[in-house]
């Protein structure tokens, strides 16, 4: 053998040998991350139904994320699957048992007041109330309601120089991710972004000015989105009443509340989050966060339902906005990790799940709404104050007895109204609150939970109702709409699957990338990102658990 051979040999021993360490290195241990900015993204009714069914579909931030440590199956474990008590899981690691957000909106028996000229006990989720007797027709936000810490709490008790932003298109949701102490808190209106009462200078300058001036021209101007191409398959009508179609992607008029069911809503929300940083220097001194929710899909869910053309089009978009964020996010130079989820997943809509084979699929019937339980029992129960039950027009899952009825006749209201509820056959399941007072508190399997275990995660004694009412599966929360610009043909908020999974991703530069099929929590996300920053948390504060998300 020649000494040219020799050398084309050693050379191809070296260049193998190079190649089989290429190869061989995701066997070796995986660094975990060391960031400056912990990024947190909720995606508003993202269930994993609709994570699973667009993921091939994604190009952009979404398919980066999908490549990190991915928790397919992750849940917001408790019964009442609405936007304010899953946001209020994300950052805290608290259930809405523990944080005291169980809804929405809960009513208070000891709060009558006025709205619009009438009696009401209904308080929203991040309200500051007022005196008893005062207006709330004027609500004003606060996180007062919030019962425990989120992470950005408990990082500026750290280190006060800590930073947290929180944005999105909803104030619950800001507001409930942004916690108690937030340097910016941060939602959309008609108007343009917003903040606290009397914190409006804590806005950036580049946002309360030529963003909110651009969000201001987008909502007053007709709205004409191009149905992408990977979408034309899932363009197809469906009637859901005699005025109103879904499926086909529309055009929208100007000033139309459905304008935040299209990418745009999203995408200015990008714009501010970006600004914020930029404005903020996140990550450029302390470990700082960020937290990001995007409500289009909730609304393009609720508007057209999870199917059809409509979320199609709003996952592709969401996909470009997400990317859009994280390609703003690397442009800093600043290490940092996402970890991704969402408030509740959702039901696609009534009409078009019955043509697609789920044969239960209904609406909810009038008899269950609030005005007409209160008609029902107040036939069979006379000489009581009104209302009996107290709510709003819509049905919900706690179910409060007017404080006002005499105690000698209170467990015979109870009774009645139970029975109501029980014998009802859109009904699953009913809990008195003394039920779920002594019910232990939920464990194993979250995806092998009771209803009563649900109903349990959801539960705060203070706050919760009399009663907790569960409807069966596939039941949507709304009648048939009405209006075509503002309600609603689709809806979440049960106790089922299709509303309790959503997706959990967590990403950051040079992961090493695992799927974990197993059924996890939303409360795992807080203890997992405290343990990536070294955030030492007592033992018994959070309902979760820190997922192990480094291979070995």
């Amino acid at each position: 053998m020649n000494s040219t051979s020799r050398s084309a040999i050693a050379r191809c021993l070296s260049a193998c040998l190079f190649v089989g360490s290429l190869a061989a290195g995701p066997l070796h241990a995986a660094e975990a991350p060391h960031p400056k900015l912990v990024v947190t993204i909720a995606v508003d009714q993202f269930s994993s139904d609709v994570f699973t069914e667009y993921r091939p579909l994604y190009q952009g931030g979404l398919k980066r994320l999908a490549g990190g440590v991915v928790f397919p199956r992750g849940h917001q474990s408790h019964a009442s699957t609405e936007t304010c008590p899953g946001h209020s899981t994300i950052l805290t690691g608290a259930r809405p048992g523990r944080t005291g957000i169980i809804a929405n909106d809960w009513q208070d028996p000891s709060l009558p007041r006025t709205e619009k000229g009438k009696e009401t006990f209904s308080l929203y989720c991040v309200e500051k109330p007022g005196p008893v007797g005062s207006s709330a027709d004027e609500k004003v936000i606060s996180p007062d309601s919030l019962l425990v810490p989120t992470l950005g709490d408990r990082m500026k008790a750290r280190d006060p120089a800590t930073q947290v932003v929180s944005i999105s298109g909803k104030d619950r949701s800001a507001v409930m991710l942004g916690g108690h102490n937030a340097n910016l808190t941060l939602w959309w209106t008609q108007a343009g972004f917003t903040t606290y009462a009397g914190k409006e200078s804590t806005i950036p300058k580049e946002i309360a000015d030529k963003i909110n001036t651009d969000v201001r021209k987008s909502y007053g101007q007709p709205t004409v989105t191009k149905l992408p191409a990977a979408c034309a398959s899932r363009s197809r009508s469906v009637k859901v009443t005699d005025d109103i179609s879904i499926g086909t992607l529309q055009n929208l008029p100007a000033n139309s509340k459905r304008w935040r069911a299209t990418p745009a809503m999203d995408s200015f929300t990008v714009d501010a989050a970006l600004a914020a940083v930029k404005s903020f220097n996140l990550g450029k001194n302390s470990t700082d966060l960020l937290a990001v929710s995007f409500s289009g899909t909730d609304y393009a869910g609720h508007y057209y339902g999870t199917e059809g053309a409509e979320m199609c089009t709003q996952q592709l978009a969401l996909d470009q906005s997400i990317g859009r964020l994280l390609a703003g996010l690397d442009k800093t130079g600043i290490p940092y990790v996402v970890a991704m989820t969402a408030d509740h997943g959702g039901i696609d809509t009534t009409e078009r799940n019955k043509q697609r084979g789920v044969t239960d699929a209904a609406r909810i019937e009038s008899s269950l709404l609030p005005v007409n339980v209160n008609a029902a029992l107040e036939k069979e129960l006379t000489g009581l104050p009104k209302p009996i039950v107290l709510g709003t027009k819509e049905f919900g899952n706690d179910v409060y007895l007017n404080a006002a009825i005499p105690a000698d006749r209170r467990e015979g209201v109870l009774r009645a109204t139970y029975l109501y509820y029980r014998n009802h056959p859109q009904i699953a399941a009913v809990f008195t609150k003394q039920e779920l007072i002594e019910a232990e508190q939920p464990s194993g399997p979250v995806d092998e939970w009771t209803l009563l275990q649900r109903a349990k995660a959801s539960f705060n004694p203070q706050r919760s109702g009399d009663l907790i009412v569960l409807l069966k599966p596939y039941i949507s929360l709304y009648p048939a709409p009405k209006n075509v610009d503002s309600d609603y043909t689709a809806s979440h908020g049960s106790a089922w699957g299709y509303d309790r999974r959503v997706p959990i991703v967590f990403w950051w530069k040079g992961v090493t990338g695992f799927e974990q099929p197993v059924a996890v929590e939303t409360v795992d996300l807080a203890p997992t990102l405290a343990k990536i920053i070294g955030l030492d948390v007592p033992a018994g504060e959070f309902d979760g658990r820190a997922l192990p998300i480094v291979l070995p």
